[in-house]
Formats: C-alpha cells, structure tokens, sequence
C-alpha cells in the first residue's frame, strides 16, 4: 500500500508504485482541477504542491504531477487546487489576483499558475518580485497574456510583504487565507501516518537495503521517454531514499548524494559557498518544477550528451560511488560492494555507461576549491530558459599570480555538452592549459586543441560549425572575463 495525504484526506492505496500522480488525482480521485497538458514537464498545467516533513516542520515545493511516480508520494502531503479552495466557495488572495489582474485568459493553465503562487506565498524564502516571478518559471500560458499574469504575481507579492505576512510560511499563509486552516495540522499527520505500522510503500523509511532494479528517482527523464513501461513498472523509488540525499562538507571535498536535486544544489549553503554564480548558471537548467525533481544521478546515468549537470560535475573532476544492489540487500552501503569511478570514465558511447544494471549511483565528490578558484557554466539553446541546449561547458580554473598584470593556470578542468556522442571531459585542453600563463596566445592555442578533441555534428539545433563556433567563443568569453 502506498499512503500519504492528498489535499486534507488521508489515502492509503494499492495502485501501482508507478502510476502518475496526475492519472491518481484525476481517474481515482475525480480531481479534475489539475490538467493535462504536455505529459512532458514542460508546460506546468498539472503542477502539484508536495509537502514533504522535514524535521518537525512540512516543506513544499512544487512539481509536475505527469512526471511524478505515485510511489513518490508516500509520506508526503499532495495539494491540487481543490485543496487551497475555500470551502465558502470564494477565492484565495492567489486566486482573486488572478482574476483582478485578468491573468485567467483560456483558463487552461491558470490551475498551474495558482499553485505555483500559492507555494511561492507558503514558502519561506524572500517575498520579492523576482522571486515571485521566479515561482511560475515552469507554468507556460499559450494564450501569452505574461503582463497580466506578471501582474497578479506583483500583487501577491506585495501581500505577502504586509505586516504580519513578511515573515512567510505556512502559518502566515494560512492567516492570510493563502491556504485552509488543516494545513496547520499537516504536521502532525505526517507523523502519525510515517510511524504507522500499516505503511508498507517504497519511500524515504525503505532504505536502500530493500532497492530493487529497476531505480527510479525525479522520473523527469523517464516518464518523458517511456510513460507507458512506468506506469506499469514496480521500479525502486529513490528520491526520497535519505541514505542517497544530502550535501556534505568533509573538509578537502564536498560530498553530495546521488539522488539530491537541483534545487537541493540551490538551496544548499555548501554549494553557495564555493559557487558565487550558482543562482545564475542554475536557473538555466529546466523550471523551478523539474529542478525540485530531478536528481545528480538520474542525470548522470541519462547519459544525454548534453545534459547540463553532467557538464557542470565533468568540469570539477568529480568521482562516483557505485553500489551494486546484490549487495546493498544484504548490507548497509557502507560495507556493501561499492566501487569508485571518475564521473569522465562513466561514458563510454552514445547511452552507454560504465554502470551494471544492479548498480546505483550513491554520491557524488569533488576536491573543495580555494580562493585561487575560477568557475563557470554556460548553456546556448533557442530559449535561454526551458530549453534543451544546442552547446553547454562548464570550466574551472586554479590561477596563481605569474606577475603583477599576469595569471598562471594551476589547475584546470574543462567539459562540453553537444558536440560529441557523449558529455565530454576534454582532457588534452584541460592538460595543455596547466602551467600557462592567461592571454590571447593561450587562448588561441587552447581554442585549437579544444576544436581537435570535438566532433559536433549538425542537427535541428544548429550546424556542425554552428557548434564550434559556440564552444570557441564560450571559452574565450570564460578566459576573458571570468578568469581575468
């Protein structure tokens, strides 16, 4: 059975682990609030809140219902729309801006844009226009009525900027009629439904002791490829496996686990600590929606030759722990078999990976920089936003002052996606770039070796020398600006 709380009714079900919590909501349930659109996590009409116990509080975060297996629901609160309605039948201040600002248009995508504000309001980050803007980041409106919408968002906004409601959370919201009254008892039903014997479905209090392949963690990948075969598989969840979450500082590395999230990455103050610009290169990668749900590991072992977070990770050096199940279902990770692979050695052809199919990705390391270190991500596709990328890299760099107008490269690590069968570590550009000095001559020279190690090919995102071109200027742009 697989029980978690869906608006503020308790439901314990034995549908498949790997239903959509969409199909759920809207053929079991009769929910119909919450649509259909893409099945692709593009376009954010089925936009769900999940709440999930953290401690002895309930944290949201939203995602899209058409991607997200059933069997990652457990444990969790689910919101659709119908669990913010009042039950007087009037509207939430999310609601009636809304309408006020004339945000409704078709009406279609309005369900996912309402959601996405109403988490915005219960969140507890900072109630600013960019933020609020941010919020719906994932909800597309094809009626492109964005000023109204963009309108209501600054309206909320500066409700929630109101005496009492600057503080945020869920207790403000509740006040402010942002959500019903039972959510302020969530909390507790959580507890009580995870420590009830009769909880028997695949979620964070089934460790890895008990994963079976096939893994699925966000799903984001997955359901978008093959939703059929998911709907019906019994795959192992592992998002919300604690043994696989977390970002550690371990003093000479940073340790993540493999099925952190993106938005894990973004939130995390480890990670801002080292990457100044990670708000800004994380913002390219999806909607906030899909960072809440795709993980390290689902897009390392995706093996997209341009997935962006593998480029990010080629470029730090970073390693991999691999664990094969047949041992992790008698042991512990940490005494089960498990073996140690540089994440540049993971790709071995176009969606072929050096990982057996019993093996999951357990955590991801890289050496902790230092202040001689020099980092950056950079992603071209048609759309700066909500787009697959055409060319992405990432580079770093360890620089010591060679004079007192010059820098000597120390250390140097350099990825690209898009223009080969596979992300690429390019090793002879990262090896030549060691113990020279940054100006045009290495530029150049480093350009040249860079153009050696590729082989873009032309496609519906660009030609073969499109590609290269990118991959030129995207380095010189690096060693130019962000280096200098």
């Amino acid at each position: 059975m697989i029980d978690f709380i869906l608006n503020d009714t308790e439901i314990s079900t034995s549908e498949p682990a790997g239903t959509t919590v969409l199909d759920f909501v809207r053929y079991h349930k009769d929910l119909k609030g919450t649509k259909i659109g893409c099945r692709e996590g593009d376009c954010g009409a089925c936009t769900v809140m999940v709440g999930e116990l953290v401690g002895n509080e309930v944290k949201y975060r939203t995602m899209t219902s058409c991607l997200m297996p059933l069997a990652n629901a457990a444990g969790k609160h689910i919101v659709t729309v119908e669990g913010i309605n009042p039950q007087d039948g009037s509207m939430t201040p999310v609601q009636q801006a809304m309408v006020d600002e004339s945000g409704t248009q078709c009406g279609f995508c309005t369900v996912g844009f309402v959601m996405s504000l109403t988490n915005f309001c219960v969140d507890e980050t900072a109630n600013t226009p960019e933020m609020a803007i941010s919020a719906v980041d994932g909800n597309i409106c094809r009626c492109t009525g964005y000023k109204s919408i963009e309108r209501a968002a600054m309206t909320i906004c500066g409700t929630m900027a109101e005496p009492p409601a600057s503080a945020g959370g869920v207790d403000i919201a509740i006040e402010n009629g942002v959500v019903p009254k039972y959510f302020a008892d969530i909390t507790s039903s959580l507890k009580c439904l995870i420590k009830s014997p009769d909880t028997t479905a695949p979620a964070s209090s089934h460790p890895l002791t008990r994963a079976v392949p096939p893994f699925v963690s966000g799903g984001t990948d997955l359901y978008v490829q093959k939703p059929e075969h998911m709907a019906e598989s019994n795959a192992t969840p592992l998002l919300y496996d604690e043994q696989l979450r977390g970002i550690r500082d371990l003093g000479e590395h940073i340790e993540i686990g493999g099925s952190a999230t993106v938005t894990d990455l973004l939130v995390s103050p480890v990670m801002r600590s080292v990457f100044p610009q990670l708000n800004k290169h994380l913002k390219l990668v999806s909607s906030t929606p899909i960072r809440n749900m795709a993980t390290l590991a689902g897009n390392f072992v995706n093996a997209s030759p341009i997935g962006d977070m593998t480029v990010w990770f080629l470029a730090l050096n970073a390693e991999i722990d691999l664990v094969g199940v047949s041992a992790a279902s008698r042991h512990s990770p940490q005494s089960g078999e498990k073996r140690t692979l540089s994440l540049k050695d993971l790709y071995l052809g176009y969606k072929q990976i050096a990982k057996q199919p019993d093996e999951m990705i357990t955590a991801i390391r890289f050496k902790k920089p230092g202040d001689d270190f020099r980092f950056n991500f950079e992603k071209v596709c048609k759309r700066t936003y909500l787009d697959i990328a055409t060319v992405n890299t990432a580079m770093s760099l360890s620089v010591a002052s060679a004079s007192a107008d010059a820098l000597m490269i120390t250390g140097a690590h350099v990825s690209a996606g898009g223009v080969g069968p596979i992300p690429l570590y390019l090793n002879e550009t990262s090896a030549f770039l060691i113990g020279k000095t940054v100006n045009e001559e290495t530029i150049t020279a480093a350009n040249e070796i860079m153009q050696s190690e590729i082989s873009p090919i032309s496609d519906v995102r660009g030609t073969e020398q499109y590609k290269r071109l990118l991959l030129r200027q995207l380095f010189r742009h690096f060693a130019c600006h962000v280096v200098l």
